[in-house]
């Protein structure tokens, strides 16, 4: 994973998609923000099509840029638990606009009979 600090980003929106981008992230944040700490099994039994391998790597990138917290638990067998960071909350109200928006285009565009057509 590229260190974000070496990176040039034309524009802040282009570091946020390189934060939170990509088909896992914001599917680990939705249930992280709004169903609280989780444990490793958990995530995957909420995004079953996701692999392990995947599911690992995508927590490690949301915890090396601090959207993730990650707890180990000095038990046996091993516990570990991920739950979101201050930066990872203030996330949520946008991944909630981006669910409306989600919403509405079902609605509106998808669940028509007929082709979209612009209002232009």
């Amino acid at each position: 994973m590229p260190n974000l600090r070496e990176k040039t980003f034309n524009c802040e929106k282009e570091l946020t998609l390189s934060v939170i981008g990509g088909k896992w992230k914001m599917l680990i944040l939705w249930h992280l923000g709004k169903e609280g700490t989780k444990r490793f099994g958990e995530l995957k039994a909420l995004i079953p099509d996701i692999t392990q391998r995947m599911l690992v790597n995508q927590l490690r990138e949301l915890e090396d840029h601090l959207i993730v917290h990650r707890e180990v638990y000095p038990v046996v067998p091993p516990k570990v638990e991920y739950s979101l960071t201050e930066y990872g909350e203030s996330l949520i109200p946008i991944l909630d606009a981006m669910y409306e928006w989600g919403k509405g285009y079902i609605r509106d565009v998808l669940d028509k009979d007929t082709p979209y057509k612009s209002a232009t």
